[in-house]
């Protein structure tokens, strides 16, 4: 009998991990055809004069010409004062916004969250519409209306190359923070009460809650934003592609749009698959210094 219930046990310990391993096997897949074959066929790539036809291998040459082009230089310094000018802005924009939802009702604070993540479900090519009217040259242009209230004449936002940046930065700071405020506001509510009371209990203010309570609770959220925002903003195309297309001269060309040029408009292939590997081993490094330096005392 015992021998029975021995081997029936065994069978669906067998049975449950066939099952286990089949959707590990489904997951294992998707994985494999789309992002690990993508990754080592933009190496082979890379290593060659790639056309459609006959490629012909050129070692490093690629990666070689790319660190010699000025213009990709250029685009990974517009990238990183892209970086530097939105993702700290947008944590700090997004942890005040969930503070002050913080004390609302579950009712209200859920009106708040769907309006916050509304721009985040709309289209990318509305939004950038939108944002091509609001930064129109032309006086019928909501941003020269503004400025002209304070007696600025008319600028031309994404045709001037000290402007078109900024424009950028700014469309990035007044778009969708829904999904970073909907993580702050769970990290929020995930804080014990008891220690808002024993704060209370000893006259802490606001100010010394924030500081000694929420912020260091928040860290690890916090730490998991930057990181990601900074992955996401390392990998900005969309916009400049839609309202500058990377000019004027090349003033708000970033590096997924000069990857994307080289690969679409001039047909290089190769050298695009360098310079998406280099990226991919740019943001790995600042992402390592992140969890270095700012992780060293999260637990997870």
């Amino acid at each position: 009998m015992n021998q029975m219930l021995t081997k029936r046990k065994k069978l669906k310990l067998e049975s449950d991990t066939g099952w286990g391993y089949a959707f590990i096997a489904v997951a294992l897949i998707a994985f494999s055809l789309f992002t690990a074959y993508p990754v080592i066929n933009a190496f082979i790539i890379s290593l060659q004069k790639y056309r459609p036809l006959g490629s012909t291998y050129v070692g490093l040459e690629n990666f070689v010409n790319s660190f010699s082009d000025e213009l990709f230089w250029k685009a990974l310094k517009n990238t990183l004062v892209y970086t530097l000018l939105t993702v700290p802005f947008n944590i700090f924009l997004s942890f005040l916004v969930a503070i002050l939802i913080m004390p609302f009702k579950k009712r209200t604070q859920t009106i708040f969250k769907a309006v916050y993540y509304l721009p985040a479900v709309a289209s990318g090519v509305s939004l950038a519409v939108v944002w091509l009217w609001i930064f129109d040259p032309l006086k019928s242009g909501i941003a020269n209306q503004v400025v002209g209230l304070f007696g600025i004449s008319n600028q031309n936002w994404l045709g001037s190359s000290a402007t078109a940046m900024f424009s950028l930065v700014l469309m990035s700071w007044l778009s969708s923070h829904g999904t970073a405020i909907i993580i702050y506001l769970a990290a929020l509510l995930s804080i014990d009460n008891s220690y808002y009371e024993a704060a209370d209990i000893d006259g802490a203010t606001f100010l010394q809650k924030l500081r000694y309570i929420v912020i260091p609770f928040l860290k690890p959220t916090t730490l998991f934003l930057l990181v990601t925002g900074v992955i996401g903003s390392f990998q900005v195309f969309q916009n400049a592609y839609l309202m500058t297309g990377g000019g004027p001269d090349h003033a708000t060309t970033m590096v997924g749009l000069l990857i994307f040029n080289n690969a679409f408009t001039y047909f290089e292939f190769g050298e695009a698959a360098a310079q998406s590997l280099l990226l991919a081993a740019v943001i790995a490094l600042i992402s390592f210094f992140q969890f270095k330096f700012l992780g060293k005392d999260i637990e997870y």
